[in-house]
């Protein structure tokens, strides 16, 4: 399928559910021609369904911790749409709560295959695409347990910290080669899997200890990273932005 000539392709990861569905949602809006990833075809579809309505999309089946299987998504997109110019790599799980000590090896390999090595999958695949292209955008999802320490998720902060750290690797390899890669850190959103982790009272006291007063929608970093996904951000990459209702501000 060609994509029309003034379109932008963008590839989402997670976007089934939460900021990966919400930031899809946005390029569709946008006139990207979006290609929907995730590992679940069910839901998947349905978000795929529902984004026609708005603009241009395909989904992708994809485990982002099968290098294969990314490599063919990459390769689909391109066949697909003719190239890839824009990138949200979102497809991450929290883990199981407990100490450092409690972490098992199961957790500890899993979570980290998820929002560390899956992101690394990623890029490995769509930075060679972009550079046939003479460039292109990436951001990647971390989290503010990628900027602080949080307590009880061991797995997930040294995944996050990781995130943060391969975005900037990246960032300085190919900024002379017009790839921009960034990252987003937001606090507590409200999404389907947070409002599955949390009891009413953690949220609660969350609420209660962030300096904005409330969590964060989808859309609000939705939002942040299509700006950084387009030219407007054209002199920001290796930056892991925080969006937190001030959260990491203290």
């Amino acid at each position: 399928m060609a994509v029309k000539e003034q379109s932008r392709v963008a590839f989402v990861t997670g976007a089934s559910s939460g900021i990966g569905r919400a930031t899809a949602e946005v390029l569709v809006r946008s006139g990207y021609a979006t290609v929907l990833v995730d590992r679940n075809e069910t839901a998947g579809r349905a978000v795929e369904a529902q984004l026609l309505h708005f603009g241009e999309c395909v989904f992708v089946r994809c485990d982002v911790t099968d290098e294969h299987a990314v490599h063919l998504a990459v390769e689909s997109t391109v066949k697909t749409y003719g190239r890839l110019d824009a990138a949200f790599n979102a497809a991450g799980i929290d883990g199981e709560k407990g100490s450092t000590a409690e972490c098992s090896t199961e957790n500890w390999n899993k979570v980290l295959a998820i929002n560390l090595t899956g992101v690394w999958n990623c890029l490995r695949y769509q930075i060679p695409q972009m550079l046939k292209n003479g460039g292109g955008t990436i951001v990647n999802c971390a989290s503010v347990a990628g900027l602080v320490g949080a307590p009880y998720l061991p797995a997930y902060v040294a995944a996050k910290h990781g995130v943060v750290g391969l975005t900037k690797a990246a960032a300085l390899e190919y900024a002379r080669q017009g790839i921009r890669v960034n990252a987003v850190c937001p606090a507590f959103i409200d999404t389907p899997l947070s409002r599955e982790s949390l009891t009413p009272e953690h949220t609660a006291a969350l609420i209660a200890e962030c300096p904005i007063g409330r969590l964060a929608q989808a859309d609000e970093v939705a939002t942040t990273v299509k700006w950084l996904l387009t030219n407007d951000s054209s002199f920001v990459t290796g930056q892991a932005v925080a969006i937190d209702g001030a959260w990491t501000a203290r």
